[in-house]
């Protein structure tokens, strides 16, 4: 999820949990103090973000670590708990003040709130960090989703108009909890599409999974891997006849249009390691050691360019995660160029390679 929905939802949060100050509990911290806790706190894991001042493989290793981790989400609730306090008793200049201790929970429901933000994505969280990398994702809902967003600011304003009342952010909460819901009921649709088509098409399933796309919780591309080959397709599982645009209509409308109906989907076939002798090489460039990044990051992987040249040999793969209908650019798309001191990790962009330094 985005940094800037993170930040939302951790004051939605900070919200639904802040209570008016009263004669009878003076520690108590105003409503705006708890609020702007709930945000800080939900921004804090994006934090990470420095590990790309180290290296772009640091920083790809790392995103979703450990501060995302469930097992150390005490600790930095303490931690953002803390600095709050203490900015917060700077800005009052001798006045009373609230602790760390009245702060304490909602950082931690915000740092919980921010850590369930991302798995519900399919990007992969470190929630066992640092005891383990592996990365658990729920795939419901594309990482940045305008009705998830939607619903959280409509909350916020809400929660501004009737300041004495927490209703308006508990209810933006359960309305957060249905958007999701649908989505993962549109996502059990695209995995029961792809399993149809599997069916029909006499394929061995080896994996079949969805991937969650923009503009609508429908948009998904449906993925069945054989062992070999991905078969994918781009669909809308409540469409019952394709969305019509053109250049004049507006981008979320244009962007949606891109997904057919189950019915009318249009099914790709894609090799993960390509064909003949360009699928030995490719095998070599997946199995070699200082490509062990991509293979623990990339979760629908297949080769994408092979091409010689000055730098030698050089194979790049790309993950059908990212791969988003109506978009040119597609992120991630890795490999390594073969050299005389060994294989040479680039990633490859608009315009050519750019050489990864790790």
């Amino acid at each position: 999820m985005d940094t800037l929905t993170h930040a939302l939802s951790g004051a939605l949060a900070g919200r639904l949990l802040a209570r008016a100050p009263d004669t009878d509990h003076p520690a108590r911290p105003p409503v705006w103090q708890v609020v702007l806790t709930g945000a800080a706190a939900a921004t804090f894991p994006d934090l990470d973000f420095v590990l790309g001042y180290v290296s772009e493989l640091t920083y790809l290793r790392g995103h979703r670590g450990v501060t995302h981790s469930l097992l150390l989400l005490p600790l930095w609730a303490l931690l953002v708990a803390g600095v709050m306090a203490a900015l917060f008793r700077w800005r009052s200049r001798g006045r009373p003040s609230a602790d760390w201790r009245a702060l304490y929970v909602v950082a931690a429901v915000a740092i919980f709130v921010h850590v369930l933000g991302d798995l519900i994505t399919q990007f992969g969280t470190m929630i066992l960090a640092p005891l383990s990398d592996q990365r658990f994702g729920w795939g419901t809902t594309f990482i940045i989703d305008l009705g998830f967003s939607g619903i959280i600011l409509l909350g916020l304003l809400a929660s501004a108009v009737w300041r004495g009342s927490r209703l308006p952010a508990a209810l933006a909460m359960v309305a957060l909890l249905g958007w999701v819901g649908l989505s993962g009921v549109a996502r059990n649709e695209a995995i029961a599409a792809a399993e149809a088509y599997a069916a029909r098409q006499g394929i061995a399933v080896v994996e079949v999974d969805a991937a969650p796309r923009p503009a609508s919780p429908f948009n998904w591309t449906a993925i069945v891997f054989d062992g070999e080959r991905y078969h994918y397709a781009h669909l809308n599982t409540r469409r019952e006849k394709p969305l019509i645009a053109g250049p004049d209509d507006n981008f979320i409308r244009r962007l949606s249009a891109q997904y057919l109906p189950v019915a009318q989907a249009n099914w790709q076939v894609r090799s993960r390691f390509g064909d003949g002798e360009v699928a030995t090489i490719a095998e070599q460039v997946w199995n070699a050691e200082n490509f062990a990044f991509y293979r623990w990051f990339a979760m629908f992987p297949v080769l994408d360019h092979v091409e010689t040249g000055t730098a030698g040999v050089c194979v790049n793969f790309r993950d059908l995660r990212f791969e988003t209908p109506g978009r040119d650019l597609i992120p991630f798309r890795y490999g390594l160029c073969s050299a005389e001191q060994g294989w040479r990790l680039f990633e490859r962009v608009a315009g050519g390679r750019r050489w990864i330094m790790d």
